[in-house]
């Protein structure tokens, strides 16, 4: 026969429950994430790094989050591991952040290569994993339902601006060198195809390994072709080499295309020199693009401002386009545990598809398709234009965008 609890018992118990529920509750939200403070990607991967640091830093400053889940504000702690470049240093620290660290939200490292590793640990873990820069079409193919792209556009888009800016310009002869990366393999696929469409011939058409650090042969073989415009597919440290080595091979060719430049202009001024960026094409992306339309977060203006002053004090990486990626991601966590009853990934998943396009931020509008692949970002086509010694950032194409004419063909050297 069963007892029963007397009413001051049974206070007790329903006091001891709520009690030890309360006590599970965790004190802190944990974000898992890996930076390379060395190796190919490091110039990109700590500027995003320090951009999600940032708002950490900022959401704690005023109390933290609100976790929906958890019913209260709490601390955000980000538990972040240098995986120095490398995919397999970053399959395990990404799979220590998962199991020993057990966070349950992820944020991959930057990039295609570094995110590759990420989108099957984090789906074998049915954890959410959001990916800043990431941008290979082979993410969003639907196998990663766990995935969402917060940062920029898949990069097949990009191509489709520079593909119809040169058979706009009637640019007939097209040399192509690109990383043997999914990356850089994916926009080559597009532009070619665009390309095509339009008649325009492709007369060298190469891969290289994703370290490759000299182009000067490649940029003879390209002129020795009669390429009229050379375009170069690359990371950081690739578009570097490229661009040191075209200033240093004297050949000139209409057009020259790099993808980093536009989204790193301060990187790349310090690394290769303003005239190297003379006439140079390129993507334009924030901070160089401003969105004036912000519901959430900081705007332009107090992001650049409020982030110089903190990053004073954190290490003075270029403010770029890896910094608001990074940042952005926060906002989009922030935003997602905040109305998500659970933080299991298919519940945070349907929360973010929920507020896609719904959210303006420093990067533009967040909106993703069902693949979770961000579609509602442009990417424009920038010129360096050299002004009083200093070579700056200028939209040129498509023309409701422009703020300037492009200079094509590029003037020759003197």
């Amino acid at each position: 026969m069963k007892r029963l609890l007397q009413p001051a018992a049974l206070a007790a118990a329903l006091a001891l429950g709520a009690a030890g529920t309360a006590q599970a509750t965790p004190s802190v939200l944990k974000v898992g994430t890996l930076y390379a403070s060395s190796g190919n990607f490091a110039s990109s991967s700590l500027p995003e790094y320090k951009g999600l640091a940032f708002w950490a830093d900022q959401v704690n400053a005023h109390g933290g989050i609100y976790v929906k889940a958890y019913g209260k504000r709490v601390p955000v702690k980000l538990v972040a591991y240098d995986d120095q470049s490398s995919t397999g240093t970053a399959g395990a620290l990404y799979n220590q952040l998962l199991t020993r660290d057990g966070v349950p939200v992820l944020v991959s490292d930057f990039g295609s290569v570094l995110t590759s590793v990420a989108a099957p640990l984090a789906q074998e873990h049915h954890v959410l994993l959001l990916d800043p820069t990431g941008t290979s079409a082979k993410f969003f193919t639907g196998g990663y339902p766990n995935l969402v792209l917060t940062g920029l556009p898949g990069s097949a888009i990009w191509p489709e601006v520079l593909g119809h800016f040169l058979i706009e310009k009637g640019v007939k002869r097209v040399a192509v060198v690109y990383g043997a990366n999914d990356f850089t393999g994916s926009q080559r696929e597009t532009l070619v195809r665009v390309l095509k469409a339009g008649g325009v011939k492709l007369v060298y058409d190469r891969a290289v390994p994703t370290n490759t650090s000299s182009y000067a042969m490649i940029l003879h073989q390209a002129k020795a072709q009669g390429a009229q415009a050379m375009v170069e597919l690359g990371y950081d440290n690739n578009d570097v080499a490229f661009l040191q080595d075209l200033a240093s091979s004297g050949l000139h060719f209409k057009l020259a295309f790099a993808i980093n430049p536009g989204l790193r202009v301060g990187l790349f001024r310090k690394t290769v020199g303003d005239p190297a960026l003379d006439y140079t094409y390129s993507y334009v992306t924030p901070p160089a693009l401003a969105y004036n339309k912000v519901n959430y977060g900081l705007n332009l203006t107090d992001f650049s401002k409020q982030f110089g002053a903190w990053n004073h004090q954190h290490g003075n990486v270029p403010l770029g386009l890896s910094v608001v990626a990074g940042y952005n991601t926060g906002l989009v966590i922030e935003k997602a545990v905040a109305a998500s009853p659970s933080l299991k990934a298919t519940a945070l998943r349907k929360t973010i598809q929920d507020f896609s396009g719904k959210l303006f931020t420093v990067d533009g509008l967040f909106k993703i398709n069902a693949h979770g692949e961000q579609i509602g970002e442009s990417i424009p086509l920038g010129q360096f234009i050299p002004k009083a010694g200093k070579a700056e950032l200028k939209i040129v194409y498509p023309q409701k965008l422009a703020q300037i004419a492009a200079r094509y063909p590029a003037p020759a050297a003197p």
